[in-house]
Protein backbone atom coordinates (compact mmCIF):
# COMPACT_ATOMS: atom_id res chain seq x y z
CA UNK A 1 0.00 0.00 0.00
CA UNK A 2 0.71 3.42 -0.77
CA UNK A 3 0.76 5.70 2.97
CA UNK A 4 -0.65 8.93 3.55
CA UNK A 5 -0.61 10.60 7.06
CA UNK A 6 0.75 7.77 8.52
CA UNK A 7 2.03 9.68 11.77
CA UNK A 8 -1.89 9.96 12.63
CA UNK A 9 -2.97 6.84 11.39
CA UNK A 10 -0.59 5.23 14.18
CA UNK A 11 -2.12 7.00 16.73
CA UNK A 12 -5.70 5.74 15.66
CA UNK A 13 -4.73 2.48 15.08
CA UNK A 14 -2.32 1.07 17.78
CA UNK A 15 -3.53 -2.48 17.89
CA UNK A 16 -2.17 -4.98 19.89
CA UNK A 17 -1.48 -8.29 19.21
CA UNK A 18 -4.56 -9.66 19.82
CA UNK A 19 -4.75 -10.01 16.34
CA UNK A 20 -2.57 -10.88 13.44
CA UNK A 21 -0.55 -13.41 15.15
CA UNK A 22 -0.53 -17.28 13.30
CA UNK A 23 -1.60 -19.34 16.36
CA UNK A 24 -5.17 -20.33 15.66
CA UNK A 25 -6.25 -23.89 15.87
CA UNK A 26 -8.28 -23.22 12.30
CA UNK A 27 -7.69 -23.83 8.45
CA UNK A 28 -10.30 -21.20 6.73
CA UNK A 29 -10.66 -23.02 3.50
CA UNK A 30 -13.97 -20.05 1.67
CA UNK A 31 -15.62 -17.35 3.38
CA UNK A 32 -19.32 -16.48 2.02
CA UNK A 33 -20.00 -13.25 2.86
CA UNK A 34 -23.90 -12.33 2.74
CA UNK A 35 -24.23 -8.39 3.54
CA UNK A 36 -27.50 -6.05 3.21
CA UNK A 37 -26.93 -2.17 2.95
CA UNK A 38 -29.03 0.78 3.10
CA UNK A 39 -28.84 4.18 2.09
CA UNK A 40 -30.74 5.07 5.45
CA UNK A 41 -28.74 3.37 8.24
CA UNK A 42 -25.17 2.41 8.89
CA UNK A 43 -26.28 -0.78 10.00
CA UNK A 44 -25.23 -3.57 8.30
CA UNK A 45 -26.68 -7.42 8.51
CA UNK A 46 -24.45 -9.96 7.35
CA UNK A 47 -24.49 -14.04 6.88
CA UNK A 48 -21.00 -15.13 6.85
CA UNK A 49 -20.81 -19.06 6.07
CA UNK A 50 -17.27 -19.99 6.88
CA UNK A 51 -15.38 -23.54 5.56
CA UNK A 52 -12.97 -24.68 8.04
CA UNK A 53 -10.42 -27.17 8.86
CA UNK A 54 -9.46 -28.33 11.94
CA UNK A 55 -5.44 -28.54 12.14
CA UNK A 56 -5.75 -30.28 15.88
CA UNK A 57 -8.40 -31.91 17.92
CA UNK A 58 -10.84 -29.39 19.55
CA UNK A 59 -13.46 -28.63 20.82
CA UNK A 60 -13.51 -24.80 20.73
CA UNK A 61 -12.36 -22.26 18.77
CA UNK A 62 -12.72 -18.79 17.62
CA UNK A 63 -13.44 -16.69 14.78
CA UNK A 64 -12.05 -12.63 15.26
CA UNK A 65 -15.29 -10.41 15.07
CA UNK A 66 -15.22 -6.98 16.77
CA UNK A 67 -18.21 -6.83 19.22
CA UNK A 68 -20.44 -3.47 20.40
CA UNK A 69 -18.62 -0.94 22.12
CA UNK A 70 -19.12 1.96 24.70
CA UNK A 71 -20.19 3.66 21.68
CA UNK A 72 -22.30 1.46 20.42
CA UNK A 73 -20.38 0.84 17.16
CA UNK A 74 -19.64 -3.32 16.70
CA UNK A 75 -20.85 -6.66 16.08
CA UNK A 76 -23.69 -8.13 17.18
CA UNK A 77 -24.22 -12.22 16.30
CA UNK A 78 -27.82 -13.06 16.30
CA UNK A 79 -26.69 -17.04 16.15
CA UNK A 80 -24.46 -19.46 15.39
CA UNK A 81 -24.91 -22.91 13.28
CA UNK A 82 -23.70 -25.96 11.51
CA UNK A 83 -25.86 -27.69 9.56
CA UNK A 84 -28.70 -25.96 10.90
CA UNK A 85 -28.06 -26.88 14.29
CA UNK A 86 -27.77 -23.82 16.67
CA UNK A 87 -24.08 -23.59 18.26
CA UNK A 88 -23.15 -22.80 21.10
CA UNK A 89 -21.01 -19.39 21.41
CA UNK A 90 -19.45 -16.39 23.43
CA UNK A 91 -18.75 -13.01 21.86
CA UNK A 92 -16.53 -11.04 23.77
CA UNK A 93 -13.30 -9.34 23.39
CA UNK A 94 -13.45 -9.15 19.32
CA UNK A 95 -13.54 -13.09 20.09
CA UNK A 96 -15.99 -15.07 18.77
CA UNK A 97 -15.95 -18.31 20.79
CA UNK A 98 -17.57 -21.22 19.30
CA UNK A 99 -18.58 -24.71 22.18
CA UNK A 100 -19.10 -27.50 19.58
CA UNK A 101 -21.33 -30.12 20.75
CA UNK A 102 -19.00 -32.81 19.52
CA UNK A 103 -15.25 -32.30 19.47
CA UNK A 104 -13.38 -31.94 16.13
CA UNK A 105 -10.98 -33.87 14.90
CA UNK A 106 -8.03 -32.71 13.45
CA UNK A 107 -8.13 -32.80 9.55
CA UNK A 108 -12.44 -32.48 9.76
CA UNK A 109 -14.00 -30.06 7.73
CA UNK A 110 -16.67 -28.31 8.56
CA UNK A 111 -19.23 -25.62 8.08
CA UNK A 112 -20.64 -23.16 10.24
CA UNK A 113 -22.89 -19.94 9.76
CA UNK A 114 -23.18 -17.11 11.62
CA UNK A 115 -25.77 -14.20 11.77
CA UNK A 116 -25.00 -11.18 12.93
CA UNK A 117 -25.59 -7.07 12.29
CA UNK A 118 -24.09 -3.71 13.28
CA UNK A 119 -22.60 -0.61 12.66
CA UNK A 120 -18.45 -0.97 11.85
CA UNK A 121 -16.40 0.46 14.09
CA UNK A 122 -13.91 0.15 11.77
CA UNK A 123 -12.88 -1.91 8.76
CA UNK A 124 -15.87 -0.80 5.88
CA UNK A 125 -15.53 2.97 5.56
CA UNK A 126 -19.27 4.11 5.64
CA UNK A 127 -19.36 7.89 4.78
CA UNK A 128 -20.16 10.83 2.11
CA UNK A 129 -17.90 11.33 -0.93
CA UNK A 130 -16.09 14.18 -1.97
CA UNK A 131 -19.29 14.94 -3.49
CA UNK A 132 -21.45 14.16 -0.87
CA UNK A 133 -22.62 10.93 -2.17
CA UNK A 134 -23.02 7.83 0.15
CA UNK A 135 -20.55 5.35 -0.07
CA UNK A 136 -19.18 1.99 1.40
CA UNK A 137 -15.49 0.83 0.94
CA UNK A 138 -13.79 -2.24 2.63
CA UNK A 139 -10.66 -1.01 4.35
CA UNK A 140 -8.82 -4.10 6.32
CA UNK A 141 -5.36 -3.46 6.15
CA UNK A 142 -3.64 -4.76 8.61
CA UNK A 143 -6.12 -6.71 10.80
CA UNK A 144 -9.29 -4.77 10.68
CA UNK A 145 -11.49 -7.13 8.66
CA UNK A 146 -12.47 -8.64 11.94
CA UNK A 147 -14.50 -5.20 12.66
CA UNK A 148 -17.30 -6.32 10.40
CA UNK A 149 -16.89 -9.72 8.91
CA UNK A 150 -16.27 -13.06 10.89
CA UNK A 151 -12.92 -14.35 9.79
CA UNK A 152 -9.77 -15.58 11.25
CA UNK A 153 -7.88 -12.30 11.19
CA UNK A 154 -4.17 -13.37 9.92
CA UNK A 155 -2.20 -12.90 7.03
CA UNK A 156 -1.05 -16.92 7.07
CA UNK A 157 -4.33 -18.05 6.91
CA UNK A 158 -5.84 -17.97 3.16
CA UNK A 159 -8.91 -18.79 1.86
CA UNK A 160 -11.43 -17.97 -1.24
CA UNK A 161 -14.19 -15.71 -0.99
CA UNK A 162 -17.26 -14.71 -2.72
CA UNK A 163 -19.43 -11.58 -1.41
CA UNK A 164 -22.97 -11.33 -1.99
CA UNK A 165 -24.39 -7.26 -1.61
CA UNK A 166 -27.57 -6.81 -1.28
CA UNK A 167 -27.80 -2.50 -1.50
CA UNK A 168 -29.36 0.11 -3.03
CA UNK A 169 -29.95 -0.24 -6.93
CA UNK A 170 -28.30 3.18 -7.55
CA UNK A 171 -24.88 1.17 -5.97
CA UNK A 172 -22.54 0.01 -8.18
CA UNK A 173 -20.72 -3.29 -6.67
CA UNK A 174 -16.94 -3.85 -6.81
CA UNK A 175 -14.78 -6.92 -4.87
CA UNK A 176 -12.22 -9.36 -5.08
CA UNK A 177 -12.85 -11.99 -8.17
CA UNK A 178 -15.36 -11.92 -10.75
CA UNK A 179 -18.86 -10.61 -10.97
CA UNK A 180 -21.38 -13.86 -10.95
CA UNK A 181 -24.46 -11.99 -10.64
CA UNK A 182 -26.12 -8.88 -10.49
CA UNK A 183 -29.73 -9.03 -10.57
CA UNK A 184 -32.91 -6.31 -9.10
CA UNK A 185 -34.94 -7.64 -6.62
CA UNK A 186 -36.98 -5.11 -6.46
CA UNK A 187 -37.71 -1.60 -7.60
CA UNK A 188 -34.94 -0.01 -4.90
CA UNK A 189 -32.66 -2.85 -4.35
CA UNK A 190 -30.17 -5.31 -6.45
CA UNK A 191 -28.23 -8.00 -5.39
CA UNK A 192 -24.47 -8.58 -6.88
CA UNK A 193 -22.34 -11.57 -6.72
CA UNK A 194 -18.60 -11.16 -6.97
CA UNK A 195 -16.40 -14.72 -6.15
CA UNK A 196 -12.21 -14.61 -6.11
CA UNK A 197 -11.15 -18.84 -6.40
CA UNK A 198 -7.86 -17.93 -5.43
CA UNK A 199 -7.22 -17.94 -1.55
CA UNK A 200 -6.80 -14.65 -0.23
CA UNK A 201 -5.57 -13.04 3.03
CA UNK A 202 -7.84 -10.99 4.90
CA UNK A 203 -6.08 -8.27 4.62
CA UNK A 204 -7.06 -7.56 1.07
CA UNK A 205 -10.67 -8.71 0.92
CA UNK A 206 -13.00 -6.18 -0.10
CA UNK A 207 -15.75 -4.87 -1.60
CA UNK A 208 -16.47 -0.86 -3.19
CA UNK A 209 -20.28 0.43 -3.33
CA UNK A 210 -20.71 4.01 -4.75
CA UNK A 211 -22.05 5.69 -7.73
CA UNK A 212 -19.46 4.51 -9.99
CA UNK A 213 -18.99 5.32 -13.60
CA UNK A 214 -16.96 2.52 -15.20
CA UNK A 215 -14.66 2.35 -17.94
CA UNK A 216 -14.48 -0.30 -21.00
CA UNK A 217 -11.96 -2.70 -20.20
CA UNK A 218 -8.42 -2.54 -21.35
CA UNK A 219 -6.65 -5.83 -21.89
CA UNK A 220 -3.18 -6.73 -20.49
CA UNK A 221 -3.17 -10.25 -22.39
CA UNK A 222 -6.71 -11.79 -21.49
CA UNK A 223 -6.54 -9.61 -18.18
CA UNK A 224 -9.71 -6.90 -18.40
CA UNK A 225 -8.22 -3.92 -16.51
CA UNK A 226 -11.29 -1.24 -15.53
CA UNK A 227 -11.26 1.86 -13.43
CA UNK A 228 -13.98 2.30 -11.40
CA UNK A 229 -14.21 6.27 -9.99
CA UNK A 230 -17.07 8.56 -9.23
CA UNK A 231 -19.45 9.51 -11.81
CA UNK A 232 -19.00 13.16 -11.76
CA UNK A 233 -15.10 13.12 -12.62
CA UNK A 234 -15.13 9.66 -14.88
CA UNK A 235 -13.29 11.45 -17.83
CA UNK A 236 -10.50 12.73 -15.44
CA UNK A 237 -10.56 9.25 -13.48
CA UNK A 238 -10.21 7.31 -16.78
CA UNK A 239 -7.16 9.24 -17.75
CA UNK A 240 -5.48 8.83 -14.73
CA UNK A 241 -5.93 5.04 -13.89
CA UNK A 242 -5.15 4.40 -18.02
CA UNK A 243 -1.92 3.88 -17.21
CA UNK A 244 -2.47 0.79 -15.24
CA UNK A 245 -2.68 -2.08 -18.44
CA UNK A 246 0.61 -0.89 -19.47
CA UNK A 247 2.10 -1.47 -16.28
CA UNK A 248 0.67 -4.98 -15.48
CA UNK A 249 1.77 -5.97 -19.17
CA UNK A 250 5.10 -5.08 -17.58
CA UNK A 251 5.33 -6.51 -14.55
CA UNK A 252 3.75 -9.48 -15.70
CA UNK A 253 6.58 -10.11 -18.30
CA UNK A 254 9.27 -9.55 -14.91
CA UNK A 255 7.53 -11.19 -12.63
CA UNK A 256 5.41 -14.15 -14.16
CA UNK A 257 1.53 -14.79 -14.91
CA UNK A 258 -0.95 -12.19 -12.77
CA UNK A 259 -2.72 -14.01 -10.40
CA UNK A 260 -6.49 -12.60 -10.89
CA UNK A 261 -8.95 -12.70 -13.25
CA UNK A 262 -9.43 -8.93 -13.46
CA UNK A 263 -7.86 -5.79 -12.15
CA UNK A 264 -10.25 -3.29 -11.30
CA UNK A 265 -8.67 0.51 -10.33
CA UNK A 266 -10.89 2.06 -8.16
CA UNK A 267 -11.47 5.60 -6.31
CA UNK A 268 -12.38 5.33 -2.52
CA UNK A 269 -12.20 6.67 0.67
CA UNK A 270 -9.49 4.30 1.58
CA UNK A 271 -7.51 5.72 4.43
CA UNK A 272 -4.13 5.25 2.95
CA UNK A 273 -2.77 6.43 -0.48
CA UNK A 274 -3.60 3.35 -2.25
CA UNK A 275 -4.86 -0.27 -1.08
CA UNK A 276 -3.47 -3.40 -2.98
CA UNK A 277 -6.69 -5.03 -2.40
CA UNK A 278 -6.67 -8.09 -4.58
CA UNK A 279 -7.77 -7.74 -8.29
CA UNK A 280 -9.51 -4.26 -6.92
CA UNK A 281 -7.12 -1.83 -6.27
CA UNK A 282 -8.42 1.15 -4.07
CA UNK A 283 -6.80 4.54 -4.23
CA UNK A 284 -7.39 7.45 -2.22
CA UNK A 285 -10.39 10.07 -3.24
CA UNK A 286 -8.18 12.79 -4.69
CA UNK A 287 -5.88 10.45 -6.87
CA UNK A 288 -8.19 11.70 -9.37
CA UNK A 289 -7.10 15.08 -10.56
CA UNK A 290 -7.11 14.48 -14.59
CA UNK A 291 -3.76 15.76 -14.79
CA UNK A 292 -1.91 12.32 -14.80
CA UNK A 293 0.69 11.42 -12.09
CA UNK A 294 -0.01 8.37 -10.61
CA UNK A 295 2.12 6.27 -12.34
CA UNK A 296 4.53 5.40 -9.28
CA UNK A 297 1.38 4.93 -6.93
CA UNK A 298 -0.71 2.52 -10.03
CA UNK A 299 2.50 0.49 -9.95
CA UNK A 300 3.67 0.18 -6.64
CA UNK A 301 -0.07 -1.03 -6.19
CA UNK A 302 0.03 -3.90 -9.23
CA UNK A 303 3.37 -5.00 -7.71
CA UNK A 304 1.53 -5.87 -4.45
CA UNK A 305 -0.48 -8.04 -6.49
CA UNK A 306 2.08 -10.34 -6.61
CA UNK A 307 3.72 -9.39 -3.37
CA UNK A 308 1.63 -9.42 -1.02
CA UNK A 309 -1.32 -10.82 -2.09
CA UNK A 310 -0.26 -13.80 -3.70
CA UNK A 311 2.77 -14.52 -1.94
CA UNK A 312 1.96 -13.21 1.56
CA UNK A 313 4.58 -12.54 4.88
CA UNK A 314 3.72 -15.09 7.07
CA UNK A 315 3.11 -12.29 9.63
CA UNK A 316 3.90 -8.82 9.78
CA UNK A 317 7.15 -8.63 10.91
CA UNK A 318 8.21 -9.78 7.58
CA UNK A 319 6.28 -6.97 5.74
CA UNK A 320 9.16 -5.74 3.52
CA UNK A 321 8.62 -8.35 1.84
CA UNK A 322 5.61 -6.27 0.68
CA UNK A 323 6.36 -2.91 0.68
CA UNK A 324 10.03 -3.35 -0.35
CA UNK A 325 9.48 -5.40 -2.95
CA UNK A 326 6.65 -2.80 -4.09
CA UNK A 327 8.68 0.14 -3.79
CA UNK A 328 12.08 -1.55 -5.36
CA UNK A 329 10.19 -3.12 -8.23
CA UNK A 330 8.73 0.70 -8.58
CA UNK A 331 11.81 2.07 -9.36
CA UNK A 332 12.92 -0.90 -11.53
CA UNK A 333 9.72 0.11 -13.74
CA UNK A 334 10.69 3.60 -13.69
CA UNK A 335 14.43 2.81 -14.77
CA UNK A 336 12.99 0.62 -17.41
CA UNK A 337 10.57 3.57 -19.06
CA UNK A 338 12.18 6.69 -18.37
CA UNK A 339 16.47 5.82 -17.50
CA UNK A 340 18.63 4.88 -14.48
CA UNK A 341 18.94 8.84 -14.08
CA UNK A 342 14.83 8.52 -13.21
CA UNK A 343 15.56 5.36 -11.04
CA UNK A 344 18.66 6.91 -9.24
CA UNK A 345 16.94 10.28 -8.47
CA UNK A 346 14.32 8.10 -6.45
CA UNK A 347 16.86 6.35 -4.95
CA UNK A 348 18.96 9.46 -3.56
CA UNK A 349 15.13 10.40 -2.12
CA UNK A 350 14.88 7.18 -0.80
CA UNK A 351 17.98 7.06 0.89
CA UNK A 352 17.76 10.20 2.36
CA UNK A 353 14.38 9.23 3.69
CA UNK A 354 15.74 5.89 5.44
CA UNK A 355 18.35 7.89 6.93
CA UNK A 356 16.66 10.64 8.59
CA UNK A 357 14.77 7.21 9.95
CA UNK A 358 17.59 5.95 10.91
CA UNK A 359 18.47 9.25 13.19
CA UNK A 360 15.34 8.49 15.74
CA UNK A 361 15.02 5.19 16.09
CA UNK A 362 17.10 1.51 16.69
CA UNK A 363 14.81 -0.83 14.97
CA UNK A 364 15.63 -3.64 12.54
CA UNK A 365 13.81 -4.25 9.18
CA UNK A 366 12.42 -7.84 10.54
CA UNK A 367 10.50 -6.15 13.38
CA UNK A 368 8.19 -7.68 15.42
CA UNK A 369 6.25 -4.89 16.47
CA UNK A 370 2.84 -5.79 17.65
CA UNK A 371 1.43 -2.55 16.92
CA UNK A 372 1.50 -3.04 12.77
CA UNK A 373 0.11 0.62 11.73
CA UNK A 374 4.12 1.73 13.06
CA UNK A 375 5.28 -0.78 10.78
CA UNK A 376 4.06 1.48 7.85
CA UNK A 377 7.67 3.36 8.23
CA UNK A 378 11.15 3.63 5.92
CA UNK A 379 12.34 0.37 7.45
CA UNK A 380 9.86 -1.72 5.32
CA UNK A 381 9.45 0.39 2.11
CA UNK A 382 12.47 2.72 1.29
CA UNK A 383 15.00 0.32 3.69
CA UNK A 384 13.38 -2.83 2.36
CA UNK A 385 13.76 -1.40 -1.74
CA UNK A 386 17.31 -0.31 -0.98
CA UNK A 387 18.17 -3.69 0.01
CA UNK A 388 17.17 -5.77 -2.93
CA UNK A 389 18.67 -2.69 -4.73
CA UNK A 390 21.98 -3.87 -3.47
CA UNK A 391 21.32 -7.44 -3.77
CA UNK A 392 20.71 -6.67 -7.38
CA UNK A 393 24.30 -4.74 -7.49
CA UNK A 394 25.62 -7.81 -5.86
CA UNK A 395 24.16 -10.48 -7.90
CA UNK A 396 23.82 -8.87 -11.06
CA UNK A 397 20.61 -8.06 -13.02
CA UNK A 398 19.69 -11.40 -14.34
CA UNK A 399 19.64 -12.93 -11.32
CA UNK A 400 18.26 -10.75 -9.89
CA UNK A 401 15.38 -10.90 -12.12
CA UNK A 402 15.90 -14.87 -11.63
CA UNK A 403 15.20 -14.41 -7.54
CA UNK A 404 12.13 -12.48 -7.69
CA UNK A 405 10.22 -14.61 -10.69
CA UNK A 406 11.71 -18.02 -8.48
CA UNK A 407 10.36 -16.91 -5.69
CA UNK A 408 6.68 -15.65 -6.73
CA UNK A 409 6.69 -19.34 -8.57
CA UNK A 410 7.77 -21.20 -5.49
CA UNK A 411 5.28 -18.99 -2.87
CA UNK A 412 2.33 -17.99 -5.35
CA UNK A 413 -0.88 -18.98 -3.53
CA UNK A 414 1.27 -19.03 -0.17
CA UNK A 415 3.10 -17.31 2.97
CA UNK A 416 6.73 -16.61 2.91
CA UNK A 417 9.20 -15.48 5.96
CA UNK A 418 12.26 -13.14 5.49
CA UNK A 419 14.65 -16.84 5.71
CA UNK A 420 12.38 -17.96 2.49
CA UNK A 421 13.34 -15.29 0.42
CA UNK A 422 17.24 -15.69 1.40
CA UNK A 423 16.76 -19.44 0.70
CA UNK A 424 15.49 -18.49 -2.57
CA UNK A 425 18.35 -16.08 -3.36
CA UNK A 426 21.06 -18.45 -2.29
CA UNK A 427 19.06 -21.76 -4.23
CA UNK A 428 19.55 -19.06 -7.50
CA UNK A 429 22.76 -17.85 -7.41
CA UNK A 430 24.45 -20.88 -5.35
CA UNK A 431 25.95 -18.52 -2.70
CA UNK A 432 25.96 -17.88 1.30
CA UNK A 433 23.97 -14.62 1.31
CA UNK A 434 23.39 -15.08 4.65
CA UNK A 435 26.01 -12.53 5.79
CA UNK A 436 24.52 -9.82 3.27
CA UNK A 437 20.95 -10.25 4.50
CA UNK A 438 21.72 -10.45 8.17
CA UNK A 439 23.56 -7.18 8.73
CA UNK A 440 20.67 -5.31 6.73
CA UNK A 441 17.88 -6.39 7.81
CA UNK A 442 18.30 -7.26 11.34
CA UNK A 443 21.05 -4.37 12.11
CA UNK A 444 19.32 -0.91 12.25
CA UNK A 445 20.76 2.02 11.00
CA UNK A 446 23.02 2.54 7.99
CA UNK A 447 26.59 2.77 7.35
CA UNK A 448 28.10 6.85 8.65
CA UNK A 449 30.80 6.86 6.29
CA UNK A 450 33.90 9.44 6.18
CA UNK A 451 35.95 9.70 3.47
CA UNK A 452 38.74 11.30 2.67
CA UNK A 453 41.57 11.65 0.17
CA UNK A 454 44.93 12.80 -0.31
CA UNK A 455 47.18 13.16 -3.50
CA UNK A 456 50.64 12.56 -3.38
CA UNK A 457 52.08 14.03 -6.38
CA UNK A 458 55.83 13.02 -5.89
CA UNK A 459 54.74 9.31 -5.27
CA UNK A 460 51.98 9.70 -7.99
CA UNK A 461 49.53 7.89 -5.61
CA UNK A 462 46.06 8.56 -4.16
CA UNK A 463 45.29 7.54 -0.42
CA UNK A 464 42.18 7.03 0.64
CA UNK A 465 40.80 6.44 4.19
CA UNK A 466 37.30 5.53 4.50
CA UNK A 467 35.79 5.49 8.33
CA UNK A 468 32.59 3.68 9.65
CA UNK A 469 31.15 6.34 12.04
CA UNK A 470 28.14 4.40 13.28
CA UNK A 471 28.58 2.18 16.38
CA UNK A 472 27.81 -1.33 14.74
CA UNK A 473 30.13 -1.94 11.53
CA UNK A 474 28.93 -2.83 8.74
CA UNK A 475 30.60 -5.10 5.83
CA UNK A 476 29.90 -3.84 1.85
CA UNK A 477 31.63 -3.04 -1.13
CA UNK A 478 32.25 0.86 -1.77
CA UNK A 479 32.37 2.32 -5.46
CA UNK A 480 34.59 5.31 -5.72
CA UNK A 481 35.34 7.65 -8.46
CA UNK A 482 38.62 9.77 -8.66
CA UNK A 483 38.41 12.17 -10.86
CA UNK A 484 41.92 12.94 -12.56
CA UNK A 485 43.53 15.15 -15.16
CA UNK A 486 43.77 12.40 -17.70
CA UNK A 487 40.44 11.00 -17.00
CA UNK A 488 38.22 9.29 -14.31
CA UNK A 489 39.00 5.97 -12.32
CA UNK A 490 36.62 4.13 -10.86
CA UNK A 491 37.38 1.52 -8.38
CA UNK A 492 35.53 -0.76 -6.07
CA UNK A 493 37.27 -1.56 -2.44
CA UNK A 494 35.79 -3.69 0.28
CA UNK A 495 35.12 -2.17 3.76
CA UNK A 496 34.41 -4.30 6.79
CA UNK A 497 36.98 -2.49 9.63
CA UNK A 498 36.63 0.66 11.60
CA UNK A 499 39.01 2.23 9.32
CA UNK A 500 40.30 1.61 5.91
CA UNK A 501 42.74 2.40 4.20
CA UNK A 502 43.50 2.62 0.11
CA UNK A 503 46.45 3.50 -1.70
CA UNK A 504 45.83 3.63 -5.85
CA UNK A 505 48.36 4.72 -7.85
CA UNK A 506 47.08 7.68 -10.42
CA UNK A 507 49.01 8.94 -13.71
CA UNK A 508 47.65 12.59 -13.22
CA UNK A 509 46.70 14.67 -10.01
CA UNK A 510 43.47 13.96 -8.28
CA UNK A 511 40.80 17.16 -8.14
CA UNK A 512 37.72 15.27 -6.72
CA UNK A 513 36.20 12.00 -5.28
CA UNK A 514 32.79 10.87 -5.52
CA UNK A 515 31.73 8.38 -2.94
CA UNK A 516 29.12 5.41 -4.73
CA UNK A 517 29.10 7.72 -7.34
CA UNK A 518 26.26 5.04 -9.03
CA UNK A 519 23.78 4.44 -6.14
CA UNK A 520 25.03 1.07 -5.13
CA UNK A 521 24.87 1.25 -1.65
CA UNK A 522 22.97 2.37 1.07
CA UNK A 523 24.64 4.76 3.66
CA UNK A 524 25.13 7.98 5.19
CA UNK A 525 27.95 10.71 4.43
CA UNK A 526 29.31 12.02 7.53
CA UNK A 527 30.54 15.54 7.44
CA UNK A 528 34.48 15.63 6.70
CA UNK A 529 37.12 18.30 5.37
CA UNK A 530 39.12 17.17 3.13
Amino acid sequence: MARIKITVLIVLFAYSNIYGQNTTNIDVQHYRFELILSDHTDTIRGRATVSLKFLENASIFHLDLGNVDSTGKGMMVVSVKEAGTPVSFRHSNGKLRLQLTAAAKAGNNQVFTVEYMGIPSDGLVIGKSIFNKRTFFGDNWPNRAHHWLPCNDIPADKASVEFLITAPKHFSIVSNGIKVEERLLNDSSKRTHWKEDVPLPTKVMVIGAADFAVSEPAYAGNIPVTSWVYAEEKDKGFKDYAPAKDILLYYIDYIGPYPYKKLANVQSKTIFGGMENAGAIFYYEKSVTGGGGLEDLLAHEIVHQWFGDMVTETDFKHLWLSEGFATYLTDVYIESKYGTDSMNRRLDEQRSVVNSFAEKSTLPVVDTSSNYMRLLNANSYQKGGWILHMLRNTVGDRAFKNIIREHYRKFAGKNSSSADFVATAEMVVKKNLKPFFNQWLYKPGTPILATTWKYNAAKRNVIIVVEQKQPSLFSFPLELELKTANGNILKTVTVQKRKTSIVLPVKGEVTEMMTDPNYKLLWKAYPVIN
